[in-house]
Parts: C-alpha cells; structure tokens; sequence
C-alpha cells in the first residue's frame, strides 16, 4: 500500500472515530499532496510525498520553535501533534551506526578520498537514502568518515 493509499484509510479511520483533530491534520495533509499534483500537473511519486511530509514536518517544527518562544503553549501543542502524525507517514530514520556504514560503503564505491568528492557520495546515496536522513546529517557523517579514510591513508 502507498502512502497516499495509507493517508486515505487513515482519513476514513479518524472519520469512523470522530477523531476531529486527527481528522483535520490527514486533510492538511491530503489537501497539500493534491495542491501540489495539480500545480505540478504530475502522480507523486514515494520519494516526492516524503520530501513534501519532511518539508510540512520541518515548517512545523519552526512553528513550534516560535510558540514556544512566544510562551504559546496551546498552539505549540497543536503544532507538536501536526508533527507527531506527519511522522507517523515518514520512514523510520536511519541510525547514526546505518547511516556511517552506508556512507562507508558509498565512499567505497565512489573510491572517494577527499571533500571534493562529496557530490559523487551524495549522488550514490541518493537512492539509498529515500528520505530516512537529512542532507545536514548527511553531510556532517560523509565528512567524518572522509576525515577518517583520510588520516587512515595518509
């Protein structure tokens, strides 16, 4: 089953429930997924409908950042469940050990040596990745194994 499969059964399921709140968020959801394929006059694919969760969860996450601030704890709640569901729709992340190993492997197959060849890193684990970590996190991991394969050659 799809994602957008997925976000339409739970759609139905919070109907059932009278999940309102739950409710409004999976129409948030749905409402964007179909903005973007009309604007974009395109079907999603899987890795698009991540990007777009991960960008929804990321606006939320600033959101948050400023209710807080502003000592708004009702609308920072409300942001937190935004967040809570949206992930409930993203693939588990990697973790820091997965993530290492497939930069290693990576590295490997690119015979990468230096910082320079980052885009060639990024570009093989592109495929590999779908969305389970971020370019920030990403970058910071291929890094430190470079440095690593580095001062282990030189």
């Amino acid at each position: 089953m799809d994602l957008k499969e997925r976000l339409m059964q739970e759609i139905k399921l919070a109907m059932k429930n009278a999940d309102k709140t739950r409710l409004s968020v999976l129409r948030l959801v749905s409402a964007e997924l179909k903005q973007i394929e009309v604007d974009e006059r395109c079907v999603l694919d899987y890795a698009r409908i991540v990007k777009i969760l991960q960008n929804m969860k990321k606006q939320r996450q600033d959101s948050l950042l400023q209710y807080q601030k502003a000592d708004r704890a009702d609308l920072a709640a409300q942001e937190d469940f935004e967040i809570s569901v949206i992930n409930e729709f993203l693939p588990e992340p990697f973790s820091h050990e997965e993530l290492s190993s497939l930069v290693q492997q990576a590295i490997r197959e690119v015979s990468a040596q230096v910082v320079s060849d980052i885009p060639k890193i990024m570009a093989w684990l592109e495929p590999h990745i779908e969305g389970r970590a971020s370019s920030k996190e990403l970058g910071a991991v291929i890094r430190k194994e470079l440095e690593s394969v580095h001062s282990t050659n030189g």
